[in-house]
């Protein structure tokens, strides 16, 4: 039996534990209008998002309608990235020690950032660069917002990308424009309407899957998946949902080329 997909939410993470000391964790002031507004987890919002901003219309964000084989198939090949949204049920410090997270696995991928408070709801496009920015295939032109900021932080560590974020009008104009789009347009300031949070599995140099999450303490080495990364993803999932770490409550994206 498939678990099921629901691919009409908006995401970020309502997080109890905040706090600037550790950067993997923030929390937002009831009432505060977001900087970032939540985004509808629709397929169509992030291509026109990401390909405004820069990504190559080689590239595109395809959707997963479920976990049984024959929707499988549907999917274009290969899988690059897969960006899953969720409703979290459990805080951090309930997490598997092993899903924690640890900066000592920043060296494991090519690209992590931090999430923060500032960033309060861009967890989805967050997910969106951690998939893109580990990515070989990928060419982006510096003079684009996407490949402007890739160039500005390519250096700098997570923390120092989550506040070269926080301060770039010119994404966060682009994001607001496209946060109006589809269902999460009416939701501009309350964070108790916003239940689920993106984050992203790629594979790494070693063939190894790596859950990217900015609210964690770092990425999140899964293991060997055969070089499967939509079905190593799906594992993961499937492994949250019987933990009840996460509510049936979710969609899952691919990225992916584009079809010709």
């Amino acid at each position: 039996m498939s678990a099921p997909i629901d691919d009409n939410k908006t995401a970020s993470i309502s997080d109890e534990e905040g706090g600037e000391e550790n950067p993997g964790s923030y929390s937002t002031k009831a009432g505060d209008k977001f900087n970032w507004p939540p985004l509808e987890s629709n397929p169509e919002v992030f291509a026109k998002y990401l390909h405004s901003i820069g990504l190559p219309t080689t590239f595109s964000i395809g959707e997963v309608f479920g976990f049984d084989e024959d929707l499988l198939a549907f999917i274009p090949q290969p899988v690059l990235g897969i960006i899953v949204c969720y409703e979290r049920l459990i805080p951090k410090s309930q997490y598997r020690e092993q899903d924690k997270g640890s900066p000592d696995n920043y060296n494991k991928v090519a690209w992590y950032m931090h999430q923060s408070g500032k960033l309060d709801n861009a967890c989805g496009i967050i997910a969106c660069l951690h998939a893109i920015f580990n990515c070989p295939l990928v060419t982006l032109d510096p003079s684009t917002v996407l490949g402007s900021y890739k160039q500005r932080v390519e250096s700098l560590s997570p923390t120092e990308r989550k506040s070269a974020l926080e301060k770039d009008t010119d994404f966060q104009k682009a994001h607001n424009v496209h946060a109006q789009r589809g269902q999460s347009s009416a939701i501009t300031s309350d964070q108790s309407k916003v239940k689920h949070h993106f984050i992203a599995y790629v594979l790494n140099s070693e063939g190894d899957l790596v859950e990217l999450d900015g609210t964690k303490a770092g990425p999140v080495v899964v293991g060997k998946v055969d070089g499967d990364l939509l079905r190593g993803s799906i594992r993961e999932v499937k492994g949250k949902l019987e933990r009840g770490e996460i509510s049936e409550s979710l969609s899952m994206m691919t990225f992916n080329l584009a079809n010709e």
